[in-house]
């Protein structure tokens, strides 16, 4: 069932009959996760060890789904959703995933190819004029810069690989960054269309040739503007009719309905050898934010979306099913396999894994040093998040907290550990 690409005159009549949500059901829960390979005692020594992180007041709370085989084998939710009301935590707390948005714009990109509506070749200024002339800023020796032209075009696979030489305004150029009022991933309080924010970007100095490095910044914002250019919908209504909807995923979105604004979970900062603080209110990327009561004007597609681990835990099945979940496909299974290839080898500099379309892939097992599979792929938000989908274990984790900075913390390793230990058999396909 693969769902057309809506024009804006058709989006309000979809969006009244609910899209394809109302056929989308639940991922299923196992009855005994032994029969999808699991261990219950030993998934016992991952909630437990997720308890005591509580205890030792390094997290303030947090919520881990595990599937395997399409099989629910673990959705707990441990610790406070607000330390201060002594809330607890719940299954469906609504968690800022930040860069966990990159995943869902990648796939809207493969899909609009699929539409045959672009090409990961084309140049970003078929779709955005004001990057036609983009340019770089060199390093100089005795201090300063110059600024140079690019040596080719910027492409929408630089940006889906981060090989745009795109940071996010930190880089050699940084006054430049700054003074244009763009600087860091925090998009919820601008009161622009971030199409306007990304047009701007385009006159300022970038960080790298295209093509030569790996820098992680505002590529994905820039592929939400183009999938806004590409679809005539605001990256919102696309995720909204042609993902979000089709998957089921009713709890995913770039401002939290005020209704639901309890279920959000709280923000703290973890410092270096400190305790935990809640952080304050406000905006910024360190504060509790406007993702409630900011201007819901621009829609980060690196950085802005909040969802609940049984959503997001939604749109990694289908990945991990070759681009369809409950009947309804996405994507096909040859879009699935380019995005998670390696694309760009050592230009990412992390021994043993590569990056793909929108992923970081495992490539040498060994060589990274950790429990796993190659063709494993994943990545996590700036908030404290993780997530990965292993395709030879057929194994879906997703792991989602509030703290930023998370100074010190090795949670992420004991969780991957944890999963891995808890695995007993093999599922069959």
């Amino acid at each position: 069932m693969r769902r057309p690409v809506f024009s804006a005159a058709l989006l309000v009549l979809a969006l009244l009959a609910g899209a394809s949500g109302a056929r989308a059901q639940a991922l299923q829960q196992a009855g005994r996760v032994e029969d999808v390979g699991v261990s219950s005692e030993r998934l016992g020594r991952l909630t437990s060890t997720l308890d005591r992180y509580v205890d030792a007041g390094l997290l303030p709370g947090g919520v881990i789904l595990v599937a395997r085989g399409g099989r629910v084998v673990l959705h707990h939710a441990f610790g406070h959703r607000d330390r201060e009301a002594r809330a607890p935590m719940a299954p469906d707390a609504l968690f800022r995933i930040a860069s966990q948005s990159k995943a869902l714009v990648s796939a809207a990109v493969l899909m609009l190819q699929e539409d045959g509506k672009l090409l990961l070749s084309d140049p970003v200024s078929r779709y955005l004029p004001a990057f036609a002339t983009t340019t770089v800023a060199v390093p100089k020796a005795g201090g300063g810069y110059d600024v140079v032209s690019v040596k080719r075009p910027i492409t929408l696979r630089d940006l889906l690989t981060h090989t745009a030489g795109i940071g996010y305004g930190n880089g050699v150029a940084a006054d430049r960054w700054a003074a244009a009022g763009i600087q860091g991933w925090y998009f919820a309080h601008r009161d622009e269309p971030v199409r306007a924010t990304v047009d701007r970007m385009a006159a300022l100095p970038m960080d790298a040739q295209p093509g030569e490095r790996f820098v992680y910044g505002y590529a994905t914002d820039i592929l939400g503007a183009v999938v806004e250019v590409a679809s005539g919908l605001t990256l919102d209504a696309f995720l909204r009719s042609q993902i979000l909807d089709p998957l089921g995923m009713g709890d995913t979105q770039f401002y939290v309905p005020r209704e639901k604004a309890g279920r959000l979970a709280t923000v703290y900062s973890l410092p270096q050898g400190g305790t935990l603080v809640r952080a304050p209110d406000g905006t910024g990327m360190q504060a509790q934010g406007e993702y409630v009561d900011g201007p819901r004007a621009s829609f980060s597609g690196g950085a802005g979306l909040v969802s609940t681990a049984a959503d997001y835990a939604r749109f990694l099945q289908m990945l991990l099913g070759g681009g369809t979940l409950d009947g309804v496909r996405l994507l096909s299974p040859a879009s699935v396999a380019l995005m998670t290839a390696d694309h760009i080898g050592e230009l990412y500099g992390v021994p043993g894994v590569g990056f793909g379309l929108g992923f970081s892939v495992v490539e040498e097992l060994g060589v990274r040093g950790t429990p796993g599979s190659v063709g494993e792929y994943g990545w996590g938000g700036a908030y404290h998040s993780t997530y990965w989908v292993d395709p030879a274990e057929r194994l879906v984790v997703v792991y989602l907290t509030q703290v930023i900075p998370a100074a010190g913390l090795d949670d992420f390793g004991k969780v991957r550990a944890l999963v891995y230990q808890a695995l007993t058999g093999t599922v069959g396909r």
